[in-house]
């Protein structure tokens, strides 16, 4: 990834940005964020308007509120085991008889919220999962007081089912693809970093190999195969924006090179927001299953839960697909930190570890001899959890307690709202969003049938052409103005937007994030973006 800059440098380039031209074209998305940030709020009297990042104003309260009650009854729960103790001392819970005391305890809140859905909970994976109630609840009561290490460290028990449960709704449409393991991590960013890590420490991942990127794509996909250590050759795979951000044959067919190890894509992509049709699932699920069944595939889809009759590739190509998952968006919880590793039980990495030659093999036994005596009983996912702690500190990895409680209870909100209203209000949200965004520019609004709407990218080039013609297009393009644009509209305006090319996208484009502002500041960034290229206009025809 980029490096961040010194405060000398930063300081220096920001400068620059608040006279004059913008810094240089190297610089990160989100470095360049932090210097349009800058610009924007040179005038202390004016409302800085953050577009750029993907941060949610909406959140989930219901789990919220069954997580607080939860812990009120957990804390009643371990104060019952030294109550001849007056000094403040608690111990673990007893699981026998423990949905009896819950219910008495429910009893005294007849109507609270919170309350009301764990009961829902207790009932939904009794009944659809098979998960005793005690034991569900001994698991949640000792997640929420946080007191034992997460046992196992990949995930808590009764804590997987659930969030396999969720995964399985949310992102196979409930296809039968067969059982999978999940690995819960500190977010959709510490998914990214262990599987890296581990792809190479495991030797299926060498310094000069070949992987492929599904561009445009959220950034830190770009920068972190180039790496000093990973030195990735990296292998573009471009969407077509004029055919709904789909991949071209022609594009698809680079992974037919054998040199290519894995693909990374993002789905629904990041900036357009598009989901990949059915057509382009079932192209991408046969080309692999055909003719690259050795591919690694590394499918991120944080947005899918906004999308309509979504499809992840981690149904259509089971084998061969991890699944990257965060609960970041959609239930508003990025401070959280949860994140989610999914792999198929029968999957194409544990196939090549174990066709791997004896040499590595041997330097892999020696890797996890803390762990077990014969790696190779060891499966990919578990090597995930143990090279996330440096594999001598396996036996303290996983995702904090708390945090897996928080996870399940969102998992099992979802799951339990059977009309589907909170997922109903958030598309609702982000798209009345964006209808307001074009509108307050006078702009029309081009709605895919796979378009999902967390984000939209306004192409500045095909938009001065709308508006003034393609002349005006033309001398837009031919003055490079899109960068400008951008430092424009933050110092003039307030407004800050993150520039498309740092994610890999070829026109001059802004990302507006539509999930982290107010309708009426939706409003005010069009207004604001529409003076900006009225001014552009002026000086065009000023000559």
């Amino acid at each position: 990834m980029s490096s961040q800059p010194t405060p000398s440098s930063s300081s220096s380039r920001a400068q620059q940005v608040l006279t004059s031209s913008p810094p240089a074209t190297e610089l990160s998305p989100f470095e360049l964020k932090d210097l349009l940030i800058k610009a924007a709020s040179s005038d202390t009297h004016r409302l800085m308007l953050n577009a750029g990042r993907g941060n949610p104003n909406f959140l989930a309260t219901q789990p919220r509120h069954a997580f607080l009650r939860l812990g009120e009854f957990a804390l009643r729960e371990s104060e019952r085991s030294y109550s001849y103790l007056d000094s403040g001392f608690g111990g673990l819970p007893k699981e026998t008889g423990l949905v009896d005391r819950f219910e008495v305890f429910a009893s005294g809140h007849d109507h609270d919220e919170g309350v009301a859905f764990l009961r829902a909970a207790i009932s939904y994976v009794d009944d659809q999962l098979g998960i005793d109630a005690e034991s569900f609840l001994a698991e949640a009561v000792t997640a929420f007081l946080g007191c034992q290490y997460p046992v196992p460290p990949r995930m808590l028990p009764n804590a997987e089912r659930i969030v396999a449960r969720y995964l399985r709704q949310q992102m196979t449409g409930d296809r039968p693809t067969g059982d999978f393991a999940v690995f819960a991590t500190e977010g959709g960013t510490a998914a990214m970093t262990y599987l890296f890590e581990s792809l190479f420490a495991n030797e299926l991942l060498h310094p000069g190999d070949k992987i492929a990127i599904g561009t445009p794509i959220f950034s830190p996909y770009l920068e972190i195969p180039t790496l000093p250590g990973y030195d990735l050759e990296v292998v573009d795979i471009r969407m077509d924006q004029d055919h709904q951000w789909q991949y071209p044959q022609d594009e698809l067919d680079k992974l037919l090179d054998p040199a290519v190890k894995v693909f990374c894509l993002v789905n629904p992509s990041n900036p357009p927001s598009t989901k990949l049709s059915d057509a382009s699932l079932r192209t991408i699920a046969e080309l692999i299953q055909s003719r690259r069944p050795d591919l690694i595939v590394i499918t991120d889809d944080v947005y899918g839960t906004f999308a309509d009759d979504f499809t992840s590739l981690f149904a259509l190509a089971p084998r061969n697909t991890v699944l990257v998952y965060s609960f970041s968006k959609f239930f508003g919880a990025t401070g959280w930190r949860l994140g989610t590793i999914a792999l198929h039980e029968d999957n194409t990495i544990d196939a090549a570890l174990a066709a791997q030659p004896d040499e590595i093999r041997d330097r892999l036994r020696t890797r996890y001899s803390s762990l077990t005596e014969d790696a190779s009983t060891l499966g990919f996912i578990d090597r995930l959890v143990a090279d996330s702690r440096a594999v001598a500190l396996n036996h303290t990895a996983g995702l904090s307690l708390p945090q897996q409680l928080q996870m399940t209870l969102f998992a099992l909100h979802a799951l339990t709202d059977r009309l589907g209203r909170y997922q109903t209000a958030a598309k609702s949200l982000i798209r009345h969003r964006e209808a307001t965004l074009y509108a307050s520019a006078g702009m029309p609004v081009y709605d895919a049938p796979e378009d999902v709407d967390y984000y939209t990218l306004v192409d500045l080039q095909r938009l001065a052409g709308q508006l003034y013609g393609q002349d005006f297009a033309a001398w837009f393009e031919k003055k490079d103005l899109g960068r400008d644009f951008l430092f424009r509209l933050a110092r003039e305006t307030g407004v800050v937007l993150l520039p498309g090319n740092g994610f890999e996208v070829v026109d001059a484009s802004a990302r507006v994030s539509l999930a982290n502002l107010t309708e009426a500041e939706y409003v005010s960034i069009g207004r604001f973006t529409r003076t900006v290229l009225d001014e552009y206009h002026a000086d065009y025809i000023a000559g």
